[in-house]
């Protein structure tokens, strides 16, 4: 018997099946939803979420030093009097090589900045079980604090402001509401 106004109770397993599907594939969709659950559990955690940010930033890193280093003026003279000597397939070789150490000390850079942002915001807040403005400010702060840490207390605690008031600034744009002609 159904009462009016009170949502349907099911013991867990028995819920009622996606149509299409029979009893013989419940044992199917329970290990679906089992699988489904770890991989979100995964996902979710702190160390995921370090390793994702690290990853992009090494991407995003050595694509803007690619592009940059297209773009990069050279002297063709000085280029001459440096690879005396070698054929254009040599040449090509050593830029080559040059750009790819760019590439990877740029990326390194980034993906050690997005890491390290990522996994202090995460801890944050799930230390705070909130998500929140307060949570990229102060992971910001920290970052940049870290990230000057050799410069002396006094640039790492500008470091820490000037990281702090970027993670602000984006983390505002990405949450600001969408205007109504969006």
């Amino acid at each position: 018997m159904s009462l009016p106004l009170v949502a349907p109770m099911f013991p867990a397993g028995m819920e009622p099946l996606p149509p299409g599907m029979t009893e013989e594939d419940r044992a199917q969709l329970l290990e679906a939803k089992k699988y489904q659950g770890w991989m979100t559990m995964g996902m979710e955690s702190c160390a995921a979420k370090t390793v994702i940010a690290g990853v992009g930033g090494l991407g995003i890193g050595a694509f803007f030093s690619l592009m940059s280093s297209s773009f990069a003026y050279e002297d063709p003279l000085l280029r001459q009097s440096t690879q005396a000597g070698m054929n254009n397939t040599q040449k090509a070789r050593e830029i080559f090589k040059e750009m790819g150490r760019g590439m990877w000390k740029s990326g390194k850079g980034f993906g050690k900045v997005g890491a390290l942002f990522a996994g202090i915001e995460c801890v944050i807040e799930g230390y705070r079980a909130k998500n929140d403005m307060v949570n990229p400010v102060a992971a910001g702060f920290v970052a940049g604090g870290v990230l000057a840490r050799n410069s002396g207390p006094k640039a790492a605690l500008g470091g820490g402001l000037a990281f702090a008031a970027f993670s602000a600034a984006i983390d505002l744009f990405l949450r600001r509401e969408p205007s109504d002609d969006d």
